[in-house]
């Protein structure tokens, strides 16, 4: 049964909201000294109007493009409103994308309009042939700002109130919306043209799923130039969600304990870090501690046996959780403001290890699954229902089969038009029939949960003749070692698989304290014996668990974790194999430099 989509576009469902709730708080953002200030519903449709208008006074079109080159902040999202209220498209651009990447998607996208954070964001993309450029904060050379264009714009509809309106009315819902550029793990990014329908489907769905009430107070910081992120502004236009906007995530902890939210959408990097630090606190200092926090995981997870099975949990296992809760689980939730009532991780793999701990936390996080080509959110655990190790099942009315390799391949509202100006590569990624190539190997149960096996190109087929899928193996490590940032695994047409680990930088540092390495660089930790040792029994306890020819027999700590400022990692955190591979290519060589090892 088809979907009942009753808006024809974003900005119409800006529209339905403001008339329905215009006085509830929409927006939150930090003030200048650190305290948050809220828009309500009515000032975020007059403001996005204001910026729509000026916008049209500037010349934008239906269907033109301006492009958002800024990180996640309040104007990001008014900006981004404003752009669709003028009946343009938003192109979206990562705030840390290098000068010559984001000029390619500027000019690629045909955007003749920026509106960038600041100067320096502008000056990126000075080159790129732009007719008009705003900024956010501060002045750039020939940019006027978006105070003024909003000023210009309140100006116009004094003298015509229906301008904006006009606009709206004439958007179709399958008139492009976004253009998103995928951000390529290899070669250009190809830029994902997504429409009105699916943004405004992908709106009901969240709310439809349980994963946003009215009543929740959300905080997004994830990159709204993301499919991700930008998902999450469909949701809580749709649903009337306040959400407090704030993209600085070394802030994150410290506004966490001042918003206290109920709801937070992540990558798997912030549950990581959050699970590291709980695990190395814990442990390093040994003693009563170490024990009161492995027994109190001890109980956790075996009550969480009983819940995932659906079978009742004994009355004395339920009295040690709660004792477990109480001394140990209660102050992790106090950490994330103690309010929350749900978790999201989305855009990369969740350890099953990670997702236990947070179930046993009372935190529970409920993994999902989607891409940039079908508008982030297709498949979602729903609170209540959760099995680890899953994305749940599908949202909506949206489409999903398996190809005869397991790919999985998905059909519906928010699957993409094609990419932009690439009509063959647009080709090979559909079916004959319609549905998205998504690249990636699952597996369907009879209940319709998904589990997400690997990336079809992402396997490694070693020399011997057999498969391994490096995402299984890097995610298992990270639950089981607490000092690990990120994990490669390497064996494509080797004899062997060795695998690349960095270290977290404040969980090592923390393992370092009180001995001799207290107080030095991470690379000066890293290259130590004890921290080699350290890491190989983690090393030793991941092959216990895994297949013969899957082991890892030997590994590197690099000298420095992986970043996105170095190319290595997407906005999104997702690690970027073959640059990695490249970047430390000699360290990959050192490992099987003279070995005859034989899987």
């Amino acid at each position: 049964m088809a979907l009942d989509v009753p808006y024809r576009s974003i900005p119409d469902m800006l529209r339905s909201r403001v008339t329905a709730t215009p006085d509830r708080r929409a927006l939150g953002y930090p003030t200048p000294d650190e305290q948050v200030a809220w828009l309500t519903w009515a000032e975020v449709g007059r403001r996005a109007n204001a910026i729509g208008a000026g916008l049209i006074g500037l010349g934008v079109r239906p269907e033109d493009r301006v492009a958002i080159l800024s990180s996640t902040r309040l104007e990001w999202v008014l900006a981004d409103f404003g752009v669709m209220c003028a009946g343009a498209a938003t192109t979206t651009v990562y705030p840390t994308t290098e000068p010559d990447e984001a000029t390619y998607i500027v000019r690629d996208s045909g955007s003749t309009v920026l509106i960038a954070e600041d100067a320096a964001q502008a000056a990126k993309v000075a080159d790129a042939g732009l007719r008009e450029v705003i900024v956010i904060d501060g002045d750039a050379p020939g940019a006027i700002s978006l105070a003024e264009l909003e000023r210009r714009g309140t100006e116009a509809l004094a003298g015509d109130p229906g301008l904006v309106d006009r606009v709206v009315d004439a958007i179709q819902p399958d008139q492009l919306a976004t253009l998103i550029y995928t951000s390529g793990t290899t070669g250009r990014p190809k830029g994902v043209e997504l429409l009105h329908r699916g943004w405004c489907w992908q709106g009901i769905v969240q709310a439809d799923t349980g994963v946003m009430h009215d009543d929740d107070l959300q905080y997004l910081w994830l990159p709204l130039s993301h499919s991700f992120g930008k998902a999450l502004i469909c949701g809580l236009t749709h649903a009337g969600l306040p959400t407090y906007v704030d993209g600085r995530v070394d802030r994150l902890v410290e506004k966490l304990g001042q918003v206290r939210p109920t709801l937070m959408c992540s990558a798997p990097r912030v549950y990581e870090k959050v699970y590291n630090a709980a695990v190395s606190t814990a442990m390093s200092g040994g003693g009563a501690k170490a024990k009161i926090f492995t027994w109190a995981v001890r109980v956790g997870r075996e009550a969480l046996r009983h819940e995932q099975a659906g079978t009742p949990i004994p009355a004395g296992l339920a009295l040690r959780r709660r004792i477990a809760d109480r001394l140990v689980f209660a102050k992790l939730r106090a950490r994330l403001g103690g309010h929350i009532r749900v978790l999201v991780s989305g855009s990369a793999p969740l350890a099953d290890q990670i997702a236990e701990f947070f179930a046993i936390a009372g935190l529970p996080i409920l993994e999902g699954y989607g891409l940039t080509e079908s508008s982030a959110a297709n498949f979602v655990n729903r609170l209540g229902q959760v099995r680890i190790g899953t994305v749940g099942n599908a949202v909506g009315d949206l489409e999903c089969r398996l190809d005869s390799d397991g790919e999985i391949l998905l059909r519906g509202a928010p699957i993409m038009r094609g990419y932009h100006n690439l009509p063959e590569q647009t080709a090979a990624v559909f079916t004959e029939d319609g549905f998205l190539r998504t690249g990636d190997i699952g597996e369907l149960d009879s209940a319709g949960y998904l589990r997400v096996t690997d990336r079809k190109k992402d396997l490694i087929k070693t020399s011997g003749g057999k498969y391994v899928a490096p995402s299984h193996l890097e995610g298992l490590f990270k639950s089981l070692c607490p000092y690990a940032s990120q994990a490669l695994v390497i064996g494509q047409s080797r004899n062997f698989c060795t695998m690349l680990v960095t270290l977290d930088p404040d969980a090592i540092a923390g393992w370092a304290r009180g001995g001799p390495l207290a107080g030095r660089p991470y690379q000066e930790i890293a290259a130590s014996p004890a921290a080699r040792e350290l890491i190989a029994g983690y090393v030793e306890r991941l092959n216990g668990e895994l297949n013969r020819w899957e082991t890892v027999k030997k590994f590197a700590i690099l000298p420095r974790d992986l970043s996105i400022e170095d190319g290595e990692l997407t906005p999104s955190m997702k690690v970027k194999r073959r640059v990695v591979e490249q970047a430390f290519a000699a360290d990959i060589e050192s490992m099987y430099a003279g070995t005859l090892a034989e899987i």
